[in-house]
């Protein structure tokens, strides 16, 4: 994928559209990604020992990564793979044309 763990993207579709926030987790298998503070859901807790109040929490959902664009300087640009002269293989911005890692 092109977008990895630790990268700030944009959401591009949907009621968080607009918004940036940081990967926490990717996916790779079913192409979503985890997003801080983006596609927030509610979740039901029943009491534990860890939380013997229980109750709802809010926490962050899956958010698959079409409906994102990673923000380099500021601004969502579309990623590309370009090859170097010894070999290696690295992201770089469409927008820009410079190398991301």
């Amino acid at each position: 994928m092109k977008i990895r763990k630790g990268d700030t993207v944009q959401v591009l579709t949907g009621s968080d559209k607009g918004k940036q926030g940081r990967v926490l987790k990717v996916v790779p298998k079913t192409e979503k990604l985890l997003v801080e503070g983006v596609r927030m859901v509610k979740k039901h807790l029943r009491p534990t020992q860890d939380t013997p109040q229980g109750g709802i929490q809010e926490k962050e959902s899956l958010i698959h990564y079409s409906n994102l664009h990673l923000v380099v300087d500021g601004n969502p640009t579309k990623v590309g793979y370009r090859i170097l002269e010894d070999g290696k293989k690295v992201r770089y911005s469409k927008k820009t044309g410079e190398i991301i890692d």
